[in-house]
């Protein structure tokens, strides 16, 4: 295990439980793949931390320039930017531009397209839940 990564265990009445660490900043992700959505060729990277079901997970994702489609139908994402800039647009006529430190939230339903103008990497979080978010009043 490289110097980025840790596991420690924990005991919690007879199961040993491992957390999970990476310093997701520099960590060395596989091999580079084809992103099957890509619509420009991109290749994509991603380090799968911790998988709970097909449709809970978290890790370290990264992307090289490009624009590729993407669909939210069984889970919401949450994702946090680290470096690299790109803009996204919803198919519901939103779009935010995203650079290193964006906290992105992509609820479940969710369908649009990512543009990346130079190679991201972020941290996610895929939920697999079907629920309805409570309404905002403010963002902080």
């Amino acid at each position: 295990m490289s110097e980025n990564e840790a596991l420690a265990s924990a005991k919690t009445g007879s199961e040993t439980v491992s957390l999970r660490h990476v310093m997701a900043n520099t960590v060395a992700l596989p091999q580079p793949q084809s992103k099957p959505t890509s619509r420009t060729g991109q290749m994509e990277s991603t380090l799968s931390l911790w998988v709970a079901g097909p449709h809970t997970s978290t890790g370290v994702w990264e992307c090289e320039p490009g624009e590729f489609t993407a669909v939210r139908d069984t889970c919401t994402e949450v994702c946090q930017i680290l470096s690299g800039t790109a803009t996204v647009h919803g198919d519901d006529g939103t779009s935010v531009r995203l650079a290193a430190g964006s906290l992105l939230v992509l609820p479940i339903g969710w369908r649009g397209t990512w543009v990346i103008h130079e190679t991201i990497r972020k941290t996610y979080v895929l939920v697999g839940a079907a629920t309805e978010p409570e309404p905002i009043a403010e963002l902080r």
